[in-house]
């Protein structure tokens, strides 16, 4: 995720990068152009927003490593976590007095066309939060959120692609069972995806009124819908979201 963030922004000289891999810090070097620290608290000094990109697990054991004199440094910057399931509690308890900006983005936000959801802690002004979105729209589409459905957002767009990929592979292994070349089924198969999701953004009609539209009475349509309800595609897809936002739910209770 951190990779899609920085692949995006339009600065790349103005961004420091630590990780635990020295071999991947040279791979981003390479890549992106981005300057590279020793440890943590050398991008933290140099930086003005410190982005936390770890995952959820190891949460705690980085800002276990935050003593009295990188925690003043840390006041003076705002903190974006991008961790999903770590909540704004946790995070300011460890870092008392710091600006923090909770953040879910999604593997589309590699293309520019992801989808960021942000929930800001006490300490976050006006100012500082109108940067966070400015740095997120860089990277697709971005709302604002209560923190009690950010295990919602996680479920739905942090989560979602992943089931939306699914849905592409079925489309395309089903035009190569009917007799289609996998090149072919893979061009109509995203193609109809995207066309169906502008219809969706365009017109003020809703996903099952469209389904209507393409469905006439006793045609193709109808055929491949009933075999969708038969296997209950769509609770399936609902319940996937569930199932991952309550994950998020877990992960944030055993931070």
């Amino acid at each position: 995720m951190a990779e899609a963030f920085i692949s995006r922004l339009a600065f790349p000289q103005n961004i420091i990068v630590a990780d635990v891999s020295a071999k991947r810090l040279v791979f981003l070097q390479k890549k992106y152009k981005v300057k590279a620290a020793k440890d943590n608290f050398e991008a933290w000094q140099k930086g003005e927003i410190v982005v936390l990109a770890v995952k959820p697990q190891n949460m705690a054991e980085v800002l276990s490593t935050i003593d009295s004199q990188q925690l003043r440094v840390l006041k003076n910057k705002l903190v974006i976590s991008i961790a999903a399931g770590v909540s704004l509690s946790y995070l300011q308890e460890r870092l008392p007095g710091v600006a923090i900006v909770r953040a879910m983005p999604n593997n589309p936000c590699l293309v520019g066309q992801g989808m960021s959801a942000l929930t800001k802690g006490k300490h976050v002004s006006s100012s500082q939060l109108k940067k966070v979105v400015t740095l997120f729209k860089e990277t697709g589409e971005v709302v604002e959120v209560a923190e009690k459905l950010m295990d919602a957002v996680t479920g739905l767009s942090g989560s979602g692609p992943a089931f939306v990929y699914q849905v592409i592979a079925g489309l395309i292994a089903g035009g190569v069972a009917a007799g289609l070349s996998k090149d072919v089924a893979t061009k109509l198969a995203l193609q109809t995806i995207l066309g169906s999701v502008e219809t969706v953004k365009q017109t003020s009609k809703t996903p099952d009124q469209l389904t209507e539209m393409v469905a006439s009475p006793g045609g193709t349509t109808i055929e491949g819908l009933k075999i969708l309800k038969q296997k209950k595609l769509k609770q399936i897809l609902t319940e996937a979201v569930v199932a991952a936002a309550r994950k998020s739910k877990q992960l944030s209770r055993q931070a």
